[in-house]
């Protein structure tokens, strides 16, 4: 494994943590981002073992699939193109306190379950 792919995996996991945190604090807009930025540096991670080289920076979650040679459950897709049309919401709010509400506890909790099932799903790839 390339010392730049465990620094992906690394910062990753860090702000999946972070994000619970967030839940716990109630700062739910941010459970999302972390949740999708997790998402994105473990991704990132796996672009960067199948170019062997720097992964490409964009935010899009999809396109990085495309770019990691894998291929995930049809959920875990489904989910994907969800957070990240959430995170362009919540990096951008037209409306703050719609934001707020769109994104309650239940669905930021929901949110951080799927996203730790995806990337231990993506980690179990290298084990």
């Amino acid at each position: 494994m390339r010392p730049d792919t465990k620094n992906w995996i690394d910062s990753a996991l860090y702000d999946l943590e972070t994000a619970k945190h967030m839940l716990t604090t109630r700062r739910y807009l941010y459970v999302v981002f972390m949740c999708h930025l997790a998402l994105e540096k473990m991704l990132k991670a796996h672009v960067t073992e199948n170019l062997q080289t720097i992964p490409p920076r964009t935010h899009d979650l999809i396109y990085l699939v495309s770019r990691s040679a894998l291929t995930l459950p049809d959920a875990y897709l489904e989910f994907l193109g969800k957070i990240n049309n959430a995170s362009t919401l919540i990096r951008y709010p037209d409306d703050f306190q719609q934001a707020l509400q769109e994104y309650p506890r239940s669905v930021v909790k929901s949110y951080l379950q799927q996203t730790e099932e995806i990337i231990e799903w993506l980690r179990q790839v290298w084990n």
